[in-house]
């Protein structure tokens, strides 16, 4: 590409799921009520954790704020999206595209270290118990969170300052309802081998790592159930981390059913809607995973409610 037709350019166009005009306002129908129901949902369990006393432990506390994080993390790219479908634009800023993709990969990594995290607080809840309190005390808890974020934010600052770098053409039209980074690194006229480089070197250790850690604390806490003689014994073990196994189980599988739709069917579309599961969806049902089976929780929930009504009769 000639330098001639390299520019700084200040808007790109986000084609989103479908160009038929009939179909827009059942996306934005189904896209608003998830998102209302996430944040809902999160927030619920943000309150419950807070409110109650019973839950101000290790477990809950990495829970809230994966809660915290998961709005955050939908609220990156669905609002945006909604507010083209109502206005019936496409466009999104240049600066503004590059701060999505930084509070994107934020979010992101933020939830694949949490999840690692509240994996290592169940491996010392079930292998180790007698030390569990000890160990994971108030701030240990506190500095392992502030450790992630700081990991994330590092992570996600390098990865925006390297699109940063990127010349695009004028054809600026990225195949997706949000400003993805692969997406926005093909776009690029320049030289983008080295931004490739830093995109899989990231995947490998952000998510790799993570990942990692996660298979090892469960194959200890697999083990260290296996031990416990009395099948009673055995369910209480595994129901304290069915939750969080279900939530990790949905994390990466949906994030590898994205990376194999877009590998097997090269379409940009299929890979945006496959990409939804889990930028949308599992966001959306990690509330319900981790309450619906909690009896903690639902108590906490019952008494938030019902502290709520007396409030609201008193005043």
């Amino acid at each position: 590409m000639e330098p001639g037709n390299l520019t700084r350019v200040s808007e790109f166009l986000l084609l989103g799921f479908s160009e038929k005009p009939e179909l827009q306002p059942l996306i934005f129908g189904l896209f608003l009520s998830m998102y209302l129901i996430t944040v809902l949902g999160n927030l619920l369990i943000i309150l419950a954790v807070s409110s109650d006393s019973h839950l101000h432990t290790p477990m809950y506390f990495f829970l809230s704020n994966l809660s915290l994080v998961d709005i955050c993390f939908t609220s990156t790219t669905v609002p945006k999206m909604l507010w083209n479908i109502q206005t019936q634009s496409k466009l999104i800023t240049y600066e503004g595209c590059i701060s999505q993709i930084y509070f994107f990969i934020l979010f992101a990594v933020l939830d694949d270290f949490l999840l690692t995290v509240m994996a290592y607080d169940r491996f010392m809840a079930i292998c180790h118990p007698l030390h569990y309190t000890v160990i994971m005390n108030p701030r240990l808890c506190g500095l392992m969170v502030l450790v992630c974020w700081i990991i994330s934010t590092l992570n996600s600052l390098l990865e925006s300052l390297m699109v940063l770098q990127l010349s695009f053409c004028r054809v600026l039209e990225i195949p997706h309802f949000f400003c993805e980074l692969n997406q926005m690194t093909q776009l690029a006229c320049s030289n983008n081998f080295l931004n490739n480089i830093v995109i899989y070197f990231a995947t490998v250790l952000v998510g790799g790592g993570p990942f990692a850690g996660i298979l090892y604390s469960y194959s200890k806490i697999v083990s260290s159930i296996w031990g416990i003689p009395s099948a009673q014994g055995k369910y209480k073990a595994f129901s304290t981390c069915a939750s969080h196994l279900s939530v990790v189980s949905l994390f990466y599988g949906t994030s590898l059913g994205v990376y194999l739709s877009s590998a097997a069917t090269h379409g940009s579309y299929s890979s945006t809607t496959a990409s939804v599961m889990y930028t949308v969806v599992t966001p959306m049902l990690n509330p319900f995973i981790y309450s619906l089976r909690n009896k903690d929780l639902k108590e906490a929930l019952k008494r938030f409610f019902v502290m709520a009504a007396i409030k609201k009769h008193l005043y």
